[in-house]
């Protein structure tokens, strides 16, 4: 399931955690979570204004499974007033590793590095994510930063996403031997990279969207629904933060104290 060629039906292993999808009621209640999430992003605004501010480099936005750049767009736009140069990637509805799309983001990834003259980070939400992974892997040179919005990149049984159906129907469109392994879609890569993730994500298992932290990756949590992610302002705030830390540091995220309450903190990881 996304990006991989078949994940099959096993036990999860550690990387992705105990193979246990999201509950009914969180999946369910998405759309009416990620509708109040919305509604209320303008109470936000106020303490969003004085989101972290970087050098105005590049960054490339891409959506999730059956989405396109509409679902994206609040968040561009909030980073577009920041004063970066974001760009969607303009292939569409994502229908998943189509020859299109495989073939397309490298193009877009590229066309952005040469317009800037520097990196680019490369945000993606679920699916989005993990064509986000793939490209630092195959173009590191050109990748600053990548960000995930619950991404399940260390899915190790499709019962850990409730999407898996909706990529599957459409798997007869996908690319034929160019897609890579489950292992190979888990494997760390090799730029600085954060996984936003969100316990109350109702779509994929919160823990097929982290992998253990080093100096180049870290996990961070909020506290949103998997369709939420574009508007939670937590998360924008955090996308803030990452994209504001200048080319070759490896600062971690550390939310001021006003906000310490948005993101939660847990020594070791609930099973």
């Amino acid at each position: 399931m996304y990006l991989i060629r078949d994940a099959g039906t096993r036990a999860g292993g550690a990387a992705g955690g105990p193979a246990v999808s999201p509950s009914m009621g969180l999946l369910l209640t998405e759309p009416a979570r990620s509708l109040v999430e919305l509604v209320t992003l303008p109470l936000a605004a106020p303490w969003l204004s004085f989101a972290p501010r970087g050098d105005g480099h590049g960054v490339l936005v891409l959506p999730g499974l059956l989405a396109s750049d509409s679902s994206t767009a609040l968040l561009r736009q909030f980073l577009r007033l920041l004063g970066y140069d974001v760009r969607g990637w303009q292939l569409g509805r994502n229908l998943g590793p189509t020859d299109e799309v495989l073939d397309g983001l490298p193009a877009r990834l590229s066309e952005l590095y040469s317009l800037t003259g520097g990196t680019v980070s490369v945000i993606g939400w679920s699916l989005g994510g993990i064509y986000a992974r793939e490209l630092a892997r195959q173009q590191p040179a050109q990748v600053r930063r990548v960000i995930t919005l619950g991404s399940p990149f260390a899915l190790t049984d499709s019962r850990q996403s409730h999407a898996d159906r909706a990529y599957q129907r459409r798997s007869s469109l996908h690319a034929t031997g160019r897609v890579p392994s489950p292992e190979q879609v888990r494997q760390p890569i090799g730029v600085p990279s954060t996984a936003v993730y969100s316990r109350r994500d109702g779509i994929v298992s919160w823990r097929a969207c982290i992998e253990p932290e080093t100096d180049l990756h870290q996990n961070v949590e909020v506290r949103c629904a998997h369709l939420g992610f574009g508007v939670d302002p937590a998360t924008l705030w955090l996308v803030a933060d990452r994209l504001a830390v200048p080319p070759g540091q490896r600062r971690q995220f550390r939310p001021p104290s006003a906000l310490r309450s948005l993101y939660p903190v847990r020594d070791v990881p609930e099973e």
